[in-house]
């Protein structure tokens, strides 16, 4: 019963932080969320082999109210790229879509291997003096650029993120101030969260490994516990955003990320 009451604890504690980081980067929570989970399933005795699966999984189902809850924040601030969204918006889709598919079949520490790498990279893109470097003047038009939003999707499902740590580095370097970065990015979160969440229930159900509340891998006990405490908590991290410069922002999403890359590469390796 105390492990049990600790377990809750601790799911409660993750929802709180990984709300308030939704609301301040424009985040699911889900870089918080899923290093914290695969931790708790540990110490329950999950079967290491779907523990991360089952982390992303739940991450995701957290993100879906939390993202709305985050973007809803940042439109009122007037900071969401409607018609950016309306453009890229199936691309997230479909590599969202692709991404659940492909970590459904990857073994759990490829998984924390691929989430400590591109967490490592983003860290380091936004903790070096970069500012107002970018890679053009504003978001380009062609064909090409199509790739990114798929990535943005397919690799944000895999990690079991909403999106935000990519789309607003990849915005960023398209020459968009940080701040609208965030407030799209939330967004994208709901066009990421909701179609991986989907993939993942269905490529887990029947899987015998699975913990006690689970659909498919998507774990309802760890959901129930989140997912209120990150939506409660979004906005008050969207206001706090809006009270820190530029480059502040930066560094306290960077500094972030770098000690969740240093956890789960230890996790991985």
């Amino acid at each position: 019963m105390n492990e049990l009451l600790l377990l809750a604890l601790a799911m409660l504690a993750t929802g709180a932080v990984g709300g308030v980081l939704a609301g301040l980067f424009g985040i699911g929570g889900g870089i918080v969320i899923v290093p914290a989970l695969d931790a708790a399933l540990s110490a329950v005795g999950t079967d290491p082999a779907i523990r991360m699966h089952v982390a992303v999984a739940t991450s995701l189902a957290t993100i879906i109210p939390t993202s709305i809850a985050s973007s809803r924040a940042h439109h009122r601030r007037q900071s969401v790229d409607h018609a950016l969204v309306r453009r890229w918006a199936v691309f997230v889709l479909l590599g969202a879509i692709a991404g659940a598919w492909l970590a459904s079949r990857l073994h759990s520490n490829v998984l924390a291997a691929v989430f400590a790498v591109f967490a490592l990279l983003i860290a380091i893109k936004l903790l070096l003096p970069l500012d107002g470097r970018t890679l053009a003047n504003d978001v380009p038009r062609n064909v090409f650029i199509t790739a990114v939003p798929f990535s943005i999707g397919g690799i944000s499902s895999m990690m079991g993120i909403g999106g935000g740590t990519l789309s607003v580095a990849a915005l960023t370097l398209l020459n968009q101030p940080i701040h609208r970065a965030v407030g799209t990015a939330a967004l994208f979160g709901l066009v990421i969260s909701l179609p991986g969440t989907l993939g993942f229930v269905a490529t887990g159900i029947g899987d015998p490994r699975l913990p006690v509340g689970s659909l498919g891998y998507v774990n309802l006990i760890g959901f129930a516990l989140i997912a209120p405490t990150t939506v409660l908590l979004a906005p008050a991290g969207a206001a706090l955003a809006h009270r820190l410069s530029q480059r502040q922002l930066s560094l306290m999403f960077g500094g972030f990320l770098l000690l969740v890359s240093i956890r789960m590469l230890s996790r991985a390796f």
